[in-house]
């Protein structure tokens, strides 16, 4: 009798190993958190300085502008540099930029101009920075992790989302440049932490290049060809309006009513612990999922928690309302990105990052714009029910979509249109 060999399988690749992964991974938490801390110290600055809603959606809105003009010229630079690099100078800009701040208080000369530049570059900064690390993305894990890579990647963002604001709210209690001073430094961290990547992360293409006109409007002409995927950005930018706006809209809410910046911070971080807690559940979750019932179900959800904001003005609750609102988002997120980033050609990753990042995120500006006014007009109560208005014309569209109806579970195959081609979902 013969007895055959039995080959064992192949060991799965582990994130846990992958070193160059895990060095961008743990130098994001670090700056990712001090953006959180920073983030919660602008707007609580502005109205310190002048009172004025308005004023903080202004500097809001210059945080924001680089996601509608920066994204579309940076997607085929990025395509163009190396990615490594790109990210370090982002960091290391972001970093400098925000250490202005602490300098020019000691000073006795801050201004509301200065608060606007220094946050449009931190927002220009992020937008390099995020789609860098996109288009590097697969080139740091095999395309098998590649879902529990961005499910990690957001665990991060939700957890820093978790921490940062009440940290954000204590520092800023204790004095008006600490948290501003963290994530400057934070941000340095992370940009020395990066050069100790040893992968090479260049795109390799050796035909001639078009212009970056052209190679930006390829971005364009992908997404907007892929019928689902075109459906589920223009939700996306729908749902962006009305979270941008309510981060302001609550927070002037529970100012309004005696909140201090720790409880404020408090009110973030609780609002953050939900979407960590949807973070560390889309890992496990997505495979059981089509984009279009993630997309349809979290319209209807955010439908039915917002109008919740205006029913009370303690802000345990109006963060513990948040969370439930946050929890839905990395399932979204991890369904939606993961089924777009293993179809998209290397060449055309950040490209394709930055035309739906335009498409998705272009919005914000002028959702911070158009809170502060709406807030300075009508008032926070009001403001919220102008919200959940948006947010249910977008769930109804949601429904009625057959490229959402038609979408297939990852890994049942899709060719972006609602159709079985390839053994790959698209959304």
């Amino acid at each position: 009798m013969t007895v055959s060999a039995t080959r064992a399988p192949a060991a799965r690749p582990s994130l846990w190993r992958n070193r160059d992964f895990l060095i961008v991974w743990s130098g994001q938490i670090v700056s990712t958190l001090g953006t959180r801390m920073s983030g919660t110290a602008f707007p609580l600055l502005v109205l310190a300085i002048t009172g004025s809603p308005s004023d903080a959606g202004v500097v809001g809105a210059a945080g924001t502008l680089p996601y509608l003009i920066g994204h579309l010229p940076a997607g085929p630079l990025v395509d163009r540099w190396d990615r490594r690099t790109v990210m370090v100078v982002s960091e290391a800009t972001a970093g400098l930029a925000l250490a202005a701040i602490p300098v020019a208080m000691a000073l006795g000369r801050l201004t509301l101009l200065q608060l606007a530049l220094t946050a449009f570059v931190q927002g220009l900064c992020s937008v390099f920075f995020g789609l860098a690390e996109y288009a590097a993305l697969p080139r740091l894990v095999p395309a098998e992790i590649l879902p529990a890579a961005l499910a990690q990647n957001e665990a991060k963002g939700r957890g820093a989302s978790l921490a940062g604001p009440p940290l954000g709210g204590l520092l800023f209690g204790a004095g008006r440049m600490l948290p501003f001073l963290a994530d400057a430094i934070s941000s340095l961290v992370s940009a020395v932490a990066l050069l100790f990547v040893r992968t090479d992360l260049r795109d390799r293409r050796s035909e001639p290049r078009e212009s970056l006109g052209r190679e930006a409007l390829a971005g364009l002409r992908w997404v907007w060809g892929q019928r689902l995927v075109r459906t589920a950005l223009l939700l996306i930018a729908a749902s962006n309006i009305v979270f941008q706006a309510l981060g302001l809209v609550i927070v002037v809410l529970a100012r309004r009513h005696g909140a201090s910046p720790a409880g404020i911070g408090l009110m973030l971080g609780i609002y953050g612990g939900g979407g960590l807690l949807g973070a560390l559940c889309a890992g496990r979750l997505h495979p059981r999922f089509s984009p279009g019932t993630v997309v349809v179900g979290a319209n209807w959800v955010w439908t039915a928690l917002l109008p919740l904001f205006a029913l009370t003005s303690q802000p345990v609750l109006l963060g513990v309302i948040g969370a439930a609102a946050a929890f839905i988002g990395p399932l979204w997120n991890v369904v939606v990105i993961s089924s777009i980033t293993v179809l998209v050609p290397d060449e055309l990753l950040g490209r394709v990052g930055s035309a739906g990042m335009t498409l998705s995120w272009g919005v914000m500006p002028l959702a911070s714009l158009g809170g502060g006014y709406l807030l300075a007009a009508s008032g926070p109560e009001r403001a919220v029910l102008v919200l959940t208005a948006v947010m249910a014309a977008a769930a109804i569209a949601a429904t009625l979509s057959p490229a959402l109806r038609q979408a297939p579970r990852p890994g049942a195959g899709g060719d972006g249109n609602g159709r079985a081609d390839d053994g790959r979902a698209d959304g």
